[in-house]
């Protein structure tokens, strides 16, 4: 099984912005409007391409009323969240290999012509 990576805080910041700004209806100008910063910029950090400063990102949680402690809760909220997914998985993940052996077979003697060389050896 792949390993699933943490997200970056950025990325997680991003989706927040965006379902702030999708949960109010709101297109891009006129969030980034009242932010004070350009919607191509706001597009970047919903992406989770751009690297939002702190003041950036209050002027942002400031734009849907909120303060930044408040986003900031969001985000981490948002990441334990991913973390608590992502160590169920683990767990999971590590039961299986164990009743399955590292190679996805199941851990079992040998039967048959095998297991008969095996005791004549």
């Amino acid at each position: 099984m792949a390993e699933v990576a943490e997200p970056l805080w950025r990325e997680v910041l991003g989706r927040q912005l965006r379902e702030l700004r999708l949960d109010r209806g709101e297109k891009l100008t006129e969030t980034a409007g009242r932010a004070g910063i350009s919607p191509q910029y706001l597009s970047e950090v919903e992406r989770g391409r751009k690297e939002p400063s702190s003041e950036m990102i209050a002027a942002l949680a400031g734009a849907f009323g909120l303060t930044l402690i408040d986003l900031t809760t969001m985000v981490a909220d948002d990441l334990r969240q991913h973390a608590v997914i992502e160590l169920t998985f683990a767990g999971s993940r590590a039961r299986a290999e164990r009743r399955d052996g590292v190679h996805g077979r199941a851990l079992r003697r040998p039967s048959g012509p095998v297991a008969r060389l095996a005791v004549a050896a």
